[in-house]
């Protein structure tokens, strides 16, 4: 048998007869008009085109194509192409894996660059958290769902569906076009259903975006600064901080009205309200095990921490003790959640009745460290019983036990009392109220 020639001008013909001999593995057929160019045959019948050349001295070797794949014409190009490079010193094996590795970081760009503001705000609610936090107490991460809730929901009260949350919106934004632009946008929008609802979200979103710059992975595309442009700025409704609160004389007015109220239950949670200086939606939330007759002592939720004790005084014992017990809350209404989640109505109509303006639920909180303070309890026991996080104050803040509270508190329900009016025999004992009003 002729041995076939190792290098030979390859025609079509050729490149189709050509086959690797018995007993070899790989046979090679060289090109005369590329000799860069070489034919591989193995003996399962597959032909290969390949280069070869050399570079820094030593032997290059680059795969092009099957002969199934590639014309032999093309594969004389690409060789050409190939030996060109060699010849001007480049690698094409380190410019193929730069141009591979150019391409991967598009295709993670582009990825990226898809990234939207609802695929990151889920695992936000669960890894997000304010500094020196384990991570968002319930109250605010209940508001952070709520703000990007996409509504239509039935309404708890009234008729028709729910609204999306004022960052519904934003979610299907991607992160990467999250900018001054389409902020202010969003938030010109926003502003027109509730400038003061829109600032909040905005402040909160400013929150993810803060998140979103201390990841890697999400740094390089995140405006961080964003949302504190002042083309938005500007633009936000003043942070004038309230200061409603009862006035000393506006105590037995409010008082008298709120006492008679039709409603026993909200009359009694805003008193409740004014005597402890609580959060509308702790006392709100206060349940019959909490509340320990016995040894006086109130446990409700906190903001702070988890929960708070504070001393339970004679007249607000009496107050609870004359409640009827119609489920688990002190509080009890005959709504979904069991308890009472809206007194407004009924602080409007005592509000009106005792022809005071304006008093909001955060106003009954701040009147409570107001007459604390004319009662002359001191400001560290007053911010302990509100649930204040602890702070140096003037006197040295450090937390009392309840039973060193105790005297304090039942200061300020007395002198509470006393400018409302109310005459209260502290021995009565609680669910038998003894009460006269004062000539």
């Amino acid at each position: 048998m002729t041995q076939t020639p190792s290098r030979i001008r390859l025609t079509a013909g050729r490149v189709e007869s050509f086959a690797c001999p018995a007993g070899k593995s790989q046979a090679f057929l060289w090109d005369t008009e590329a000799p860069s160019l070489m034919l591989r045959a193995t003996p399962t019948g597959r032909k290969t085109y390949a280069f070869e050349g050399r570079l820094n001295g030593a032997t290059v070797r680059i795969n092009i194509g099957t002969a199934a794949d590639w014309s032999l014409s093309d594969a004389r190009k690409r060789a050409a192409e190939l030996k060109q490079l060699v010849d001007s010193g480049q690698d094409p094996r380190e410019l193929e894996r730069e141009a591979l590795a150019a391409k991967e970081a598009k295709r993670q760009q582009d990825q990226a660059q898809a990234v939207t503001v609802g695929d990151l705000w889920p695992t936000y609610l669960i890894e997000g958290r304010p500094k020196r936090k384990d991570a968002f107490k319930p109250r605010y991460l209940a508001d952070l769902q709520n703000m990007a809730a996409p509504g239509g929901e039935p309404k708890k009260r009234g008729q028709g569906l729910t609204r999306p949350g004022p960052l519904f919106p934003l979610l299907a934004l991607p992160l990467a076009q999250v900018n001054e632009d389409t902020l202010k946008a969003w938030h010109d929008r926003e502003a027109l259903a509730g400038k003061h609802q829109a600032a909040r979200a905005l402040m909160m979103f400013r929150g993810f975006l803060r998140w979103c710059s201390a990841r890697p992975e999400y740094r390089g595309m995140t405006d961080r600064d964003a949302g504190k442009a002042a083309a938005i700025v500007e633009n936000l409704p003043s942070n004038t901080r309230r200061t409603d609160a009862l006035e000393a004389a506006q105590v037995p007015g409010w008082w008298t009205s709120v006492e008679q109220q039709s409603n026993r239950t909200a009359s009694a949670y805003l008193r409740a309200l004014l005597l402890t200086g609580a959060r509308r939606e702790e006392l709100a939330a206060l349940t019959w095990e909490n509340v320990d007759f016995q040894w006086r002592k109130l446990t409700i939720a906190d903001k702070v921490d988890a929960t708070r004790t504070m001393p339970l005084t004679p007249y607000l014992a009496h107050l609870l003790a004359s409640l009827p017990r119609v489920g688990p809350y002190v509080f009890a209404s005959a709504s979904k959640s069991g308890r009472i989640t809206d007194a407004r109505a009924s602080h409007a109509k005592a509000l009106q009745s005792a022809g005071i303006d304006h008093l909001t639920f955060h106003g009954l909180r701040r009147s409570f460290s107001l007459l604390g303070e004319s009662a002359g309890a001191p400001a560290g026991a007053i911010a302990q019983v509100m649930g204040h996080k602890p702070s140096a104050t003037a006197e040295g803040y450090r937390p009392r036990s309840v039973d060193a509270l105790r005297p304090f508190l039942e200061q300020i329900e007395a002198h509470i009392l006393s400018l409302a009016g109310v005459q209260f025999d502290r021995k009565t004992e609680p669910g038998k109220l003894a009460l006269v009003k004062a000539a």
